[in-house]
């Protein structure tokens, strides 16, 4: 009997080479900038100067004028609803009668060339009357005597004042003086977080054409479609099947091209024009064109026993969303949810807030809600266990969720959660050498030769996250893929057709590694993504893989099952244990039965299989009890960092990743995504921030606004746990937000350890090092 493989090299479990590594590291990738078509026009937006302004009239005359102006448009040429948002409806396509943030859209302008689209720009006259932006937390919690960002009529019983969106979680008796009484250490503390940015490389951009049936395509980077084409299709007046919207190349998202940025705009100018329209935003313009990452302002109280058990946790977050809603609520439910951190608190009170402001619309980013929680919870575990008098580690694994466990929303968590274990890896793991200060590429600030050991201190930290995977709370998440199978040039070959973005992640590797798995087959080709076919949901909150790949999972089963069934009938077969393998059809009893060219002859066999994961559920808003979540991701990470004392520079020496990922369908992808999370989070503990002055953007380049580069990134190890989860697609789990959630906490305990210093604020400055006050 001939012995059976399931398929080679590049099926789950192994890491084969990205199908577009080779052309993006030679340059020759096309992305979404790169779009052209022979006879396009270009596209531009004047944008407020203002946060916040009553518009009295926009004059274009002079815009028009200008020799190769094809359209202006403001909002009276706007031919659909003024309005839309990703959950919210809130925001309008281009400025009514007031602006809300700097940057915010007010008129669009279409040429043949860009500079004379943008000198166009200028031309346009606006009349503000400016006023006094709302910006604080207390300015917008008193809309009484500062105003509202949105007058009261507008809100539709959505929200309250300028609170966008609130959710509370009580569990157990709450905190009350009781709970307080049973607490023998209670340690306080009130955290910030800053205005992290996305920084992805690529700019929006896109090319929009219009179509001979009145519609128009539009090809752009964005992370989800079909609800792109949502939103866009009722501003152009247009019914959704006529507005087809094809995937470009996507040079980094993180969350930041959930929200549309210029998708309407070239539709608008396309569609008056009778042109195609291509819109490219600069650096600067990219940080006004899109949602950024909620600036938190936390205060946490925990309770303990002598011995460490945590009593109770007493916990605000205040999230500002800036002038538009867009992921505002969900991002503070997760803040909510998951605001107490992977532990096992008896008693917990929660209240986390989003407000809007006058200050950047922000939104999804990668760890959605979690990220700014995590730094306030574990910078309450340094300090209880300083109050103790524990090892910091020691303190996490004692009260450390694990399976069976319940959390504060009453969710029982019903899989794997090895979070002890993950601890105990971290802190297990070797640490790096000590300092040898006569390398002066080893100190802290070596480039710039700006000190030479003295002064310098080496800390240790360690953190560990928590983050959901999927959409929440009873968001109806699911995904379609296609699977065709057909003979080509005498070999049988798989072609995966999803709607799913590609922007980084690495679903065009993984999609196929899960055709040739089911299948049995190498060929497999990744049909470009587009509206053709059903939803395959956002590539955000980690999902990609476990909802498109699940859904990708079920069609191939299908296919094989109609190829079973065929041979069925054609062969007579009676074996229950049919496979496909290194292309054919074969028996683990029998042996080979058919090469699977022959049996599909010039029949292919196509599937459409729709995946969606088990049911979730509401929060209640006053308890938060309920079903919330599908799926928790758990890392835990040891920071080591040398610390000029003096200076206030900051060297990561190392940086430890230890994670579940449930089953690693592509190793080395997973340790990409693992390292890339890690990478923003050394960001925004010790560099990334958005620097606002009522409202304004001060520093919209990257030449102010800086992000890590390859000389800020230290080894990063990582270990991987495959504990299956018993409710995912091949008991894989979601990987790439945990690690952002969990590794700044790490890096900013680790600069504790070595100065001293309390460091409530993220990110840590050289300035909060050094100052003695």
């Amino acid at each position: 009997m001939q012995k059976i493989h399931q398929a080679s090299g590049d099926g789950i479990g192994r890491s084969p080479q990205r199908p577009d590594g080779a052309l993006k590291v030679r340059g020759e990738f096309a992305y979404s900038s790169d779009l052209w078509h022979e006879d396009m026009l270009w596209g531009t937006a004047l944008r407020s100067p203002h946060p916040r302004a009553d518009i009295l009239s926009v004059d274009v005359s002079a815009a028009l004028a200008l020799p190769g102006v094809y359209a202006v448009l403001t909002h009276e040429d706007v031919p659909g609803a003024k309005f839309y948002g990703l959950e919210i409806a809130d925001q309008p396509a281009l400025a009514i009668d007031r602006v809300r943030y700097q940057g915010e859209p007010v008129a669009l302008v279409a040429a043949d060339h860009p500079e004379t689209a943008r000198r166009a720009a200028e031309r346009i006259r606006v009349e503000y009357r400016v006023l006094e932006p709302i910006t604080t937390e207390e300015q917008c919690l008193d809309p009484e005597r500062y105003g509202y960002v949105h007058e009261p009529h507008e809100y539709k019983a959505r929200a309250r004042g300028n609170v966008c969106h609130e959710q509370r979680v009580v569990s157990g008796r709450g905190v009350t003086d009781e709970v307080r009484a049973l607490a023998d250490v209670v340690v306080s503390g009130e955290y910030q977080v800053g205005m992290q940015d996305q920084a992805f490389l690529g700019p929006e951009s896109g090319l929009a054409v219009p179509a001979e049936d009145g519609g128009v395509d539009l090809y752009v980077a964005t992370q989800w479609l079909h609800v792109d084409r949502q939103q866009i299709a009722p501003v152009l007046g247009l019914p959704e099947e006529k507005v087809r919207l094809t995937l470009a190349g996507v040079g980094g998202a993180f969350g930041g091209r959930e929200d549309l940025s210029m998708q309407i705009h070239a539709c608008l100018l396309a569609l008056r024009t009778g042109r195609p329209v291509k819109i490219v935003y600069s650096r600067d313009e990219s940080f006004f064109g899109h949602v950024h990452r909620h600036p938190a302002r936390m205060r946490y109280e925990h309770g303990a026993t002598r011995d460490g058990r945590l009593v109770f946790a007493d916990c605000r977050i205040v999230l500002d969303g800036g002038a538009y809603a867009s992921t505002s609520p969900a991002v503070a439910g997760n803040a909510a949810s998951l605001g107490h951190g992977p532990y096992v608190i008896p008693n917990v009170r929660m209240h986390a807030v989003a407000l809007y402001s006058n200050n950047p619309p922000c939104g999804a980013m990668r760890g959605f809600g979690a990220v700014q929680a995590a730094f306030g919870y574990e910078s309450q575990m340094d300090r209880l266990a300083a109050a103790l008098g524990m090892d910091p580690v020691e303190l996490r694994q004692l009260n450390a969720l694990a399976q069976g466990d319940f959390m504060p929303t009453g969710q029982q968590i019903d899989a794997p959660a090895p979070v002890a274990e993950l601890l105990r890896r971290a802190k297990d793991r070797p640490l790096p050498p000590p300092l040898d200060p006569s390398d002066p590429r080893n100190l802290p600030g070596a480039l710039s030769n700006s000190t030479h050991g003295e002064g310098v201190v080496r800390g240790v930290g360690y953190s560990v996250g928590i983050k959901n995977v999927g959409f929440s709370e009873g968001f109806d998440d699911y995904s379609t893929a296609r699977v065709r199978l057909e003979v080509i040039g005498g070999e049988p070959v798989a072609m995966v057709h999803t709607a799913a973005a590609e922007v980084g992640q690495g679903g065009v590797t993984v999609h196929a590694q899960i055709a040739r798995t089911e299948l049995g087959v190498q060929r497999v080709t990744i049909h470009p993504a587009n509206t053709e076919i059903g939803s395959a949901g956002s590539t955000s909150a980690s999902r990609q893989t476990y909802m498109t790949g699940g859904a990708v999972k079920l069609a191939a089963e299908a296919v094989r099952e109609v190829l079973f069934d065929r041979g069925r009938r054609r062969y007579g077969w009676t074996h229950r244990d049919l496979v496909l393998a290194d292309g054919q059809v074969a028996s683990a009893s029998a042996g080979v039965l058919v090469p699977l060219a022959d049996l599909l002859g010039d029949e292919p066999v196509e599937q459409t299989r729709v995946h969606r994961h088990r049911p979730t559920s509401a929060l209640d808003r006053e308890t938060g009890q309920g079903f919330g979540h599908v799926q928790y991701s758990f890392c835990a990470n040891r920071a080591v960092v040398d610390v000029d004392v003096e200076l206030g520079l900051v060297k990561l020496v190392e940086l430890t990743a230890v994670q579940d990922v449930g089953r690693a369908l592509n190793p080395q992808a997973v340790v990409g995504q693992i390292h890339g999370g890690c990478t923003q989070a050394i960001g925004l503990a010790v560099m990334e921030e958005i620097v606002l002055a009522d409202g304004k953007v001060r520093n919209a380049s990257f030449t102010d606004y800086l992000i890590p580069t390859v000389l800020d990134t230290p080894p990063m190890p990582v270990e991987l746990l495959e504990l299956p989860d018993p409710n995912a697609p091949y008991g894989l789990r979601g990987v790439g937000e945990a690690p952002t959630v969990s590794a700044t906490p790490s890096i900013v305990a680790a600069i504790r350890q070595a100065t001293g210093k309390a460091l409530n604020r993220i990110p840590v400055r050289p300035e909060h090092l050094t100052d003695t006050s």
